[in-house]
């Protein structure tokens, strides 16, 4: 669990007399006093880089002082004066971590970097001397032995579950000398995570492609217009500039006919970390595989995917490849497809030459949907404005839950950055929305949702509310056109804010009743993607921003006609980099990784995926399993796919997308209870059976019907009907 993290007193003494230098001169730390901000939010026009290392410092001597009186109590361990004592502990800890980890990602310097590599082991190590404290773990071990035979509630029970099996998975069980390798393990491990990090943020911001007029003409106004924006930022006059963020990049390689720029451009993406400089991640992808493979066999599994799926819905990394490896072939084959009809275009441009790359895929797909669908994307982005797009999550939480959103004036980390109260049905007090969009040197990649403060209840009962932040890398508004979104992009806005509902309903007794399964966490972000092109919910934002014209029935049926377009490559890509992480991870002895030859091995010689197709994360730049908690678990997005098709069923079954009553069971039994219940119960309670795959494999265009059944006479002559098995349902036992 987060919350349990300590250090020892000689890393603090030190930590302590490093920061006295010139303490004098520098502003009072506001972590170290009660915040009277606005509902109570981080003061970010007061905090500096300097504050976090000695707010570390007390944060983390307070909670040794408050796990040492639950060890001290000399009364027997009871579930109150153990297990509600450990969850309540550490809060100090657990802000300043929030909000150090969300500006390391979203608003790093030079010095945050620094400061990170050195506070992160120092965390790791923190939270193995609680969870290694051998009498700590038998007051937790005499609760969790007579949890059935207590007086304690569900979510009690739950808890002591939950806290034990993390004690256990995290070394409880093993002798002085396992628990001191595993510390050493840990610490080397957050170390690797932040360089691998901040090895990839330096690729991304020490690239650029520098333009002149004449190489971007046949460029889209707005592209021109972005690239220039950012030329003139960097220092370029009358130059034209793209970047590896995502905003820049795939709009360049969409439109540019350009192909040895868009070949350029796309090899400097792809080999991020793998350059054999000073950031290369190569040796630290080594290291971690070791180390973590290291780890799992001291706590008794074969490999870090077993340790890590054990806990989750999948149970096991069979469940999980039997999964992708079931979608992998008709993705596959469906990709195959889609290359020869790119193919052809191309060989027409090319003097019947078939060369066809990586780099040529989003251009000739492009072409290929102009062709087939008559959908210009950039005559579609025309209808997705940033505003307008977040106005529509806005108006979809209204209409299925009752919640508002009120701009608010309150502390931001940035100029760009703005903040939201959310209001309940009842207009009470839910929580506090930010939202940072564009790119910057500081940010990471991607998209995600995070919070500042996670909610919480103290000793007396009362809530303390949620405060939560989306982050993404959306194209910058220019001097005469708003920021426009992508049809991806929209679909991103959804997800994110599906992460942030989650956050935001929450609503547990206990802090580590927070935390759900991990396959489990994007279902509630997936599914609020299946409203954002339905017809009903796209006339309600997609407006065009100038002409002001409500989106046309046509347009809308040539999108709903388009989302099954280029699925094979989107879904290929994607299982390509579920299977390379299970693979990696799968490692039951550990010997030198030839990182390249070893993705190579597991996608392109094993399982037969065509040249032309990157997976959608190369090893040396996988973030989310390198320095995220998707390690092993980035097939999370595949299996919850399945849920949240499935879930999305519910609503269309009620005959109303939009039903109250549906969404207020399913802000009950799945957004409101957390971690309260594993996955697959919170998920039934709901659905009222398990899910189905067949929702997941229609809406990516893999379906294939079943053969119809045999009749009465062409069963065995016996009169025994064949065995059945339920069609598509997803369990923990495949």
């Amino acid at each position: 669990m987060r919350r349990y993290i300590v250090v020892l007193s000689v890393l603090l003494t030190a930590l302590s007399m490093s920061n006295c230098k010139n303490e004098t001169k520098r502003e009072p730390n506001p972590f170290f006093e009660e915040w009277t901000t606005p509902y109570g939010v981080p003061p970010f026009d007061r905090i500096r880089a300097y504050h976090y290392e000695p707010a570390f410092e007390r944060a983390m001597s307070l909670h040794n002082e408050e796990i040492a009186a639950i060890v001290a109590n000399p009364e027997p361990a009871t579930f109150e004066n153990t297990l509600a004592e450990m969850d309540r502990s550490g809060r100090m800890l657990s802000d300043v971590s929030n909000i150090f980890s969300m500006m390391c990602a979203a608003e790093t310097s030079e010095e945050l970097m620094a400061l990170e590599g050195k506070i992160m082991p120092l965390l790791a190590g923190h939270s193995d001397a609680i969870l290694m404290n051998e009498a700590l773990f038998e007051r937790v071990k005499a609760v969790y032995d007579s949890r059935l035979s207590r007086d304690l509630t569900p979510e009690q029970i739950r808890l002591s579950e939950l806290v034990y099996d993390n004690f256990v998975r995290s070394g409880a069980l093993l002798d002085e000398q396992q628990k001191s390798r595993l510390k050493q393990i840990n610490e080397e491990l957050s170390a690797a995570t932040v360089h691998f990090s901040n090895n990839i943020l330096a690729e991304n911001n020490n690239y650029k492609l520098v333009l002149s007029k004449s190489d971007v003409e046949r460029l889209p106004a707005s592209v021109r217009d972005a690239a220039r924006v950012k030329g003139s930022e960097m220092g370029y006059d009358n130059k034209y500039v793209f970047t590896l963020h995502q905003p820049s990049l795939i709009p360049f390689l969409t439109y540019s006919s350009d192909r040895k720029l868009r070949e350029e451009i796309y090899r400097a993406y792809i080999n991020r970390g793998n350059n054999d400089n000073e950031y290369d991640n190569k040796q630290i992808i080594n290291d971690m595989i070791r180390l973590r493979t290291e780890k799992a066999q001291m706590l008794g599994y074969n490999s870090y995917a077993e340790y890590v799926t054990s806990k989750q819905m999948s149970g096991s990394p069979k469940a999980v490849y039997s999964l992708l490896e079931e979608i992998w072939t008709p993705a596959l084959n469906r990709a195959k497809e889609e290359l020869a009809d790119m193919i052809t275009l191309y060989s027409e441009e090319h003097e019947g030459n078939k060369d066809f790359a990586s780099w040529d895929w989003w251009y000739y797909a492009e072409k290929v949907r102009q062709k087939r669908y008559s959908l210009n994307e950039e005559h579609v982005r025309s209808f997705f404005s940033l505003d307008n797009v977040r106005q529509g999550v806005f108006n979809l939480a209204n209409r299925l839950y009752g919640i508002t959103f009120r701009p608010i004036s309150v502390p931001l980390y940035h100029k760009e950055v703005s903040a939201f109260e959310v209001l309940d049905a009842d207009e009470s007090h839910l929580g506090v929305l930010y939202f940072d969009f564009h790119p910057r040197a500081g940010k990471g990649q991607g998209a995600w949702c995070g919070y500042f403060r996670e909610q919480s209840y103290d000793k007396e009962g009362k809530r303390t509310a949620p405060v939560v932040s989306i982050v993404c890398n959306f194209t910058r508004p220019s001097e005469s056109t708003p920021s426009l979104l992508s049809l991806d992009e929209v679909t991103t806005l959804f997800h994110e804010f599906g992460h942030a509902l989650h956050f935001l309903f929450t609503d547990v007794p206990y802090s580590g009743l927070i935390n759900v399964e991990g396959d489990f966490v994007e279902l509630p972000s997936q599914i609020l993607e299946n409203w954002a092109f339905e017809p009903e919910m796209l006339k309600t934002y997609a407006v065009h921003h100038r002409t002001k014209e409500v989106i046309r029935d046509a347009m809308i049926e040539r999108i709903r006609r388009s989302t099954l377009f280029n699925q094979g490559f989107a879904t290929t890509e994607l299982l390509a980099a579920a299977l390379s992480d299970m693979d990696i991870h799968s490692t039951t002895k550990y010997e030198p990784i030839d990182v390249d030859g070893f993705e190579y091995n597991s996608l392109y010689e094993r399982r037969g995926m065509i040249p032309q197709i990157e997976p959608r994360y190369h090893y040396t730049y996988f973030a989310h399993i390198f320095a995220g908690g998707y390690s092993a678990g980035y097939y999370f997005y595949i299996w919850a796919e399945v849920l949240d098709k499935d879930a999305f069923e519910a609503f269309r079954e009620s005959g109303d997308l939009f039903d109250r009553r549906t969404a207020a069971r399913f802000r009950e039994e799945v957004l409101s209870k957390g971690g309260s219940a594993d996955g697959m119960s919170l998920y039934t309670a709901f659905r009222g059976a398990a899910p189905d795959k067949t929702g997941l494999l229609k809406a990516r265009g893999l379906w294939v019907e079943p053969e119809p059944e045999e009749t009465d006479t062409e069963r065995d002559t016996d009169g025994e009907e064949p065995e059945q098995e339920p069609i598509g349902r997803l369990s923990n036992e495949e």
